[in-house]
């Protein structure tokens, strides 16, 4: 089959799936920041207000929260989730069938329910009953109990636990089949030249995989930022919103206040400052290669 043809063959194969992705995944987009210049309740007529709603949010004390939080999140999972999962990576390349298990238990938290997940760290974090607080108190750490999850001081970070916890598991897979695409002869020259132990690693090993390196780190921007399930089931926002962020603080205004043209503003607003962090990922990670 000429090259032609091939090209052919494998656009008509992505046909179907782009087409789904563009009705399912940009149009939606495209029509959110039409809603977004609009006064709307989602019934009834649409009032044009330009950019009100977007200076409404730049005013709202609550959306600056949401998006301190939103980073917060982000810094998490870029400082816990990629290295984690990396170490992993290279401690469990190895086929063995032990290590085949441990893949297994990592990657198992991402086929739970969320729901699942938040409910089972809800129950962790519990004050009175909870596993953490009487494994404190068990180890003579009393002083260091608390109300996880009612405490703005540290329910944010106690939130973040658990969502890297469930994510961890993809991005050891990634770093696994990256890990497996490095050639023997690579490893062979390496071991020739002297590069061994944690030269290896820093020196042959880890510009290998750059690029799989920086492509999770935009995974996890982009999945910090749309962050949702977690903490609607462990903290609702709460308490006082301190654990809002900028999902539910879209999903409140939209489908409890019913302020859809302010929530339409509010996703575009996402969209964005993902765009914008993921450039400033590309600007970075650039400079380093």
């Amino acid at each position: 089959m000429s090259s032609s043809r091939t090209r052919s063959f494998v656009a008509l194969a992505l046909l179907p799936a782009l087409l789904i992705f563009i009705v399912f995944a940009i149009v939606p987009i495209i029509w959110s920041g039409y809603y977004g210049f609009f006064d709307w309740s989602g019934l009834g007529s649409l009032k044009f207000v330009g950019l009100n709603n977007y200076e409404m949010m730049l005013q709202d004390p609550i959306f600056w929260r949401a998006l301190k939080n939103n980073l917060i999140l982000v810094a998490s999972a870029i400082i816990g989730q990629v290295p984690i999962a990396l170490l992993l990576a290279l401690l469990l390349l190895k086929n063995s069938m032990f290590n085949r298990i441990i893949r297994s238990a990592v990657f198992m938290p991402m086929v739970l329910s969320t729901v699942v997940v938040g409910l089972i760290w809800g129950y962790i974090y519990q004050p009175e009953i909870g596993l953490l607080n009487n494994l404190l108190e068990t180890i003579g750490l009393e002083s260091w109990t608390r109300a996880w999850l009612s405490d703005p001081k540290v329910n944010m970070y106690a939130v973040s636990i658990p969502i890297n916890w469930a994510n961890i598991g993809p991005y050891l897979i990634i770093f696994i089949a990256a890990l497996q695409n490095i050639s023997s002869e690579v490893n062979d020259a390496a071991k020739i030249d002297g590069a061994v132990g944690h030269k290896k690693l820093f020196f042959v090993t880890l510009p290998i995989m750059w690029e799989t390196i920086v492509v999770t780190i935009v995974l996890c921007i982009s999945g910090s930022l749309k962050a949702f399930d977690h903490v609607i089931v462990m903290t609702g926002g709460g308490p006082a919103q301190s654990t809002e962020l900028l999902a539910t603080y879209m999903y409140n205004n939209s489908f409890t206040v019913y302020r859809y043209g302010y929530g339409s503003a509010v996703s575009t607003m996402i969209i964005l400052i993902s765009a914008l962090l993921i450039g400033l990922n590309y600007i970075i990670t650039k400079r380093r290669s």
